[in-house]
């Protein structure tokens, strides 16, 4: 699939309200709304309060209308706070601090993590860092909701992308 690429003029919108779906913390019952809904699977950002790439990437990328609109039409879009004692059920339907199913299920350490997981709670694909730019991070969408990430490494596709892109111009 080919995104076209967002322009200057892609509303702004609070990625609190439009990224994010509300969760009430039951990972297993996620699976099943996302299986519901016709989604890919789910996409957790692993952030903490003080991260200033979690920041960022709240400020300048996931307030678009565009990457909402893509990804909510792709996954269910959770947050976990890698800090938080707050109790989440996990894919199994056991109950665990936020901060251990980060560190202890999914080895977070730095934030912010953007893991993607099957309609079955598997891992299919897990990006650290705050993305480069929002082309990046919609083509990190592209790359999982489209399956390339089981024949490929991202860096590959995103050098793919970008060709692609220098040659529409």
């Amino acid at each position: 699939m080919c995104w076209p690429f967002v322009t200057s003029a892609d509303a702004l919108r609070d990625p609190i309200e439009n990224f994010f779906d509300q969760s009430f913390g039951d990972l297993h019952e996620e699976l099943v709304t996302a299986r519901e809904e016709g989604k890919k699977g789910l996409l957790i950002m692993f952030e903490s309060e003080d991260c200033p790439w979690c920041k960022k990437m709240r400020a300048l990328v996931l307030n678009r209308a565009s990457v909402q609109d893509y990804y909510r039409d792709h996954f269910r879009i959770l947050t976990v706070d890698t800090e938080g004692d707050t109790e989440l059920v996990d894919f199994a339907g056991k109950s665990v601090a936020e901060k251990d199913f980060s560190l202890k299920h999914n080895r977070v350490r730095a934030t912010p993590v953007f893991a993607f997981f099957d309609l079955d709670g598997g891992l299919m694909f897990k990006y650290t860092g705050a993305a480069r730019d929002i082309d990046e991070f919609m083509w990190l969408g592209e790359f999982v909701a489209d399956d390339h990430y089981k024949t490929k490494k991202f860096s590959k596709y995103k050098r793919e992308r970008r060709a692609q892109a220098r040659n529409q111009s």
